[in-house]
């Protein structure tokens, strides 16, 4: 007999599926918000509508200047999965509901290890009203994250950098 798959590992698919529309040359992330068992929106990593992606112009400035990952997000040409999951999605339904993130190595196909939303994205995942955000760490492991310690350990009052 099938075994079924558990929940958040479910929604966690949908999100690395959603990854695959990503058009970054260096990262491809994925993610999907749910509230009540219902998806309420999706995105991933491109540029913004009507603008090249990285994949048309064949190049990723940050990776030329080699920027660590995590740093220097106003270089990049691209939207990152979480905000254009929430642009799609009206904030009376974000409001205690959970995102499901996903990321993969654009060259490798790896699992990004220890893979988190970056500052900004964090700063939008609070003001959409989103309580939790797991995130995929391998095909079957995820770590899940109460947005509430993003606020009551505010990484951005000590100019920490990066994930």
């Amino acid at each position: 007999m099938r075994e079924r798959r558990d929940k958040i590992n479910y929604y966690l698919d949908l999100a690395e599926t959603v990854s695959k529309r990503s058009t970054c040359l260096r990262r491809w992330y994925g993610a999907v918000i749910v509230k009540n068992d219902e998806v309420i929106s999706t995105g991933y990593v491109g540029a913004p509508r009507g603008r090249k992606n990285c994949t048309d112009t064949g190049k990723c400035i940050r990776q030329e200047m080699k920027i660590p990952r995590g740093e220097r997000y106003e270089l990049c040409r691209s939207v990152h999965a979480e905000m254009n999951a929430i642009i799609s999605a009206s904030r009376d339904k974000m409001i205690g509901s959970a995102m499901y993130l996903a990321g993969v190595d654009a060259l490798t196909g790896e699992y990004i290890p220890d893979s988190n939303s970056c500052s900004l994205c964090k700063r939008v995942i609070i003001n959409a009203g989103i309580e939790r955000v797991y995130v995929r760490d391998s095909r079957d492991e995820y770590r899940e994250i109460r947005v509430r310690d993003w606020i009551d350990h505010d990484e951005s009052l000590n100019g920490v950098m990066g994930y």
